[in-house]
Parts: C-alpha cells; sequence; structure tokens
C-alpha cells in the first residue's frame, strides 16, 4: 500500500504521547522507548494477549514507507522493508536499524517511479522470500541471510504469461504452498497504467510443484493474507476505501476456496484526521488475528470478535509476530513500533 501523508497528525499524537506522565520512557524489557498512540481494550479477550501495562513502543522513525515486517529467530532480528527507497532495512535491540538490502525489489537500471520490496518471509529453509513491486514477482534472495546480496531468484514473475501487477503480501502453509496478493500498488498508474497486463487483481497460491492457481479475482485491492492454525481458513485484507473489508474463505480439499464472507467490515472508520486502510494480517499459533487497518491494528479472536486496537493514529501497513511470540512489531506510515504481548 501507498504511503498517504499524515505526518502532522502523527507528530500530534506523538507529542501528546511524550508528554503525558503515563507514557514515561520505561520497558520492563531492558530498552526503553518512549510510548506512542494507545491501547483501547473492547473486550475481555485482549486481557489474554496484552499485559495490563501493555503500550505502544516507538522503535525507529524517518522513512518513506515502511511495510512488509518478519522476525528472523536465528539471530534475534527484524527485517522490514521501505518501499519508495527501494530498500530492506534490519533492525536489532541494541543496534538499531541499518540498511539490510537494495536494491530490493527494483532492479532495473532506472529507480525512478518504481517502487521496492514489500512483504517480506521465511521459507522452510530459513530463505529471504521477498515480494518485488518493481520488478512485478515473488523472488527469493539467493544468498544466505548472514551474507545478504541482492541476487534474486523468480519463483513466480506470471500468470498465465500476463505479468503481475505488483506482488504485495503472502503466506506459506505447512506444505510450502506460498499464498499471495496482486493489487496494482506498485503501478505508477494502478489499475489505469498501460503496463498492466492482468484485467483484475488476484490472489493467487503457488504450489510446490510451481503451477499458480488464482484464487480470488473479485477483490477490488487484495492486501494483506494470513492462514488460520488450522489452514482451514484464508484471510484477506481489501484495501479500498469503499470496500475496506476483511474477508475469509474456507479451503476446500481440492485447494479452491469456497464461503467467502466478510469478516469485519471498516469502511465507515475510513474518515477523520488519521485514517488508513486494512492492509497486513498476521495470526498466532491460538488463532488470535492482528489486522493493521484504519489508525490501528485490529485485534480478533479466533472466532472473529473485535477484542481491541492498538491506535498509532497513522496508516499501518503490515505486522510480524517475533521474539519467540512475545512482541508484535509494526510497521506504521514512516514508523517501526512494537508492543509487547504476554
Amino acid at each position: 500500500m501507498h504511503k498517504l501523508l499524515y505526518l502532522a497528525g502523527a507528530m500530534a499524537l506523538l507529542a501528546t504521547a511524550c508528554q503525558n506522565p503515563e507514557s514515561a520512557d520505561s520497558s520492563v524489557h531492558g530498552t526503553a522507548f518512549p510510548s506512542f498512540g494507545k491501547i483501547e481494550r473492547l473486550a475481555a479477550g485482549l486481557d489474554e494477549l496484552l499485559p495490563a501495562d501493555a503500550r505502544i513502543e516507538l522503535l525507529d522513525s524517518g522513512y518513506v514507507w515502511t511495510e512488509g515486517p518478519v522476525w528472523v529467530a536465528e539471530g534475534e532480528y527484524l527485517l522490514f522493508s521501505d518501499v519508495p527507497e527501494n530498500k530492506i532495512y534490519k533492525w536489532t535491540e541494541a543496534g538499531g536499524a541499518s540498511v539490510y538490502l537494495t536494491p530490493a525489489g527494483y532492479t532495473g537500471p532506472d529507480s525512478s517511479g518504481h517502487e521496492g520490496s514489500n512483504g517480506l518471509l521465511l521459507d522452510a529453509q530459513n530463505r529471504l522470500v521477498i515480494c518485488q513491486h518493481g520488478d512485478r514477482r515473488v523472488a527469493r534472495m539467493a544468498a544466505p541471510l548472514t551474507k545478504p546480496a541482492p541476487h534474486f531468484e523468480t519463483m513466480t514473475g506470471n500468470y498465465r504469461g500476463k505479468r503481475y501487477n505488483s506482488p504485495n503480501d503472502a503466506c506459506f502453509d505447512k506444505a510450502g504452498n506460498l499464498y499471495f496478493t496482486d493489487p496494482p500498488y506498485g503501478l505508477p498508474g494502478q489499475d489505469d497504467d498501460p503496463a498492466k497486463e492482468l484485467p483484475f487483481n488476484g490472489v493467487y497460491r503457488l504450489n510446490t510443484d510451481g503451477s499458480v492457481d488464482l484464487l480470488v479475482d473479485s477483490l477490488t485491492r487484495p492486501n494483506g493474507i494470513a492462514l488460520s492454525p488450522d489452514e482451514r481458513t484464508l484471510f484477506v485484507a481489501n484495501s479500498d476505501e469503499k470496500k475496506a473489508i476483511w474477508m475469509a474463505y474456507d479451503i476446500a480439499e481440492d485447494g479452491s476456496l469456497r464461503n467467502g464472507r466478510i469478516l469485519y467490515d471498516a469502511t465507515d472508520q475510513v474518515t477523520g484526521t488519521f485514517t488508513g486502510l486494512p492492509d497486513g494480517l498476521k495470526v498466532t499459533p491460538e488463532g488470535y488475528l492482528f489486522a493493521t487497518g484504519p489508525g490501528a491494528v485490529y485485534v480478533f479472536s479466533p472466532s472473529g470478535q473485535l477484542l481491541g486496537k492498538l491506535i498509532t493514529g497513522v496508516p499501518n501497513s503490515n505486522c510480524a509476530i517475533g521474539n519467540g511470540g512475545k512482541a508484535l512489531y509494526i510497521t506504521s506510515d514512516d514508523y517501526l513500533t512494537r508492543v509487547w504481548l504476554k
């Protein structure tokens, strides 16, 4: 999803947080980071996830549009994209952020007008998989995580001979099949861009045999994507201001999707000073769903009940569960934030 210009509102929210005595720079986990935004508890079920003193920590800022975080357990660090800058950053608790890989999503001769990497994830062999906006493909970095290099292997670059729009986000199932979304955000003209070859914005599955199945072609802006722990349900965010929804689909035995239904409709919440759209998704092993949306990360129970919101006050792009399940990292506008979990 593209960066929206809400810097003034974000700075006002940050200033408020820093002036609040309850937002002192302290952390039971060691490193002190300023508080950012607030947490809204809507149901008691949120207490199962967040401690009573949970807060949103501001870890870093100053990017153009942060996206696609992934936690790397071997090394204890976070990787995330700055999409317009065509860079992937590495963040550690002790050292902060540094450039990890560039170019990251567009490898052509002229980077002007081309977006970089977006969603990031690791495969079963602990290799970095990248949704590359600029190169319009899903690729794997052909270098170990400890020695990053801008050399890539295409995993899939087209559907039936037509180039993808700009793969955005993805998730693996336990068998190694890759589900991914393909909105037009990486194309300068989006749906009207002359380079757009597919007449729809699809949700796909790249199978382990290399074949690709089109699963959904009816969503206007498919974006974040995640599987339920039992892999019977696929969740997809639709980042369209006119239909800002999260969808849930049953996965049939033949792999097709059935019973598509709206999990939550946030269209009426895409208003006001702080805005944003449904974007990235992550599911805990227990089935709780963290979904970035208008001004906040929406937290849903395994049954789909809205439990609360992690309100950043700015557009939020994605999130990642890290530190052995103890933390939620959030990419929000030009910020990187975190919430400690139970």
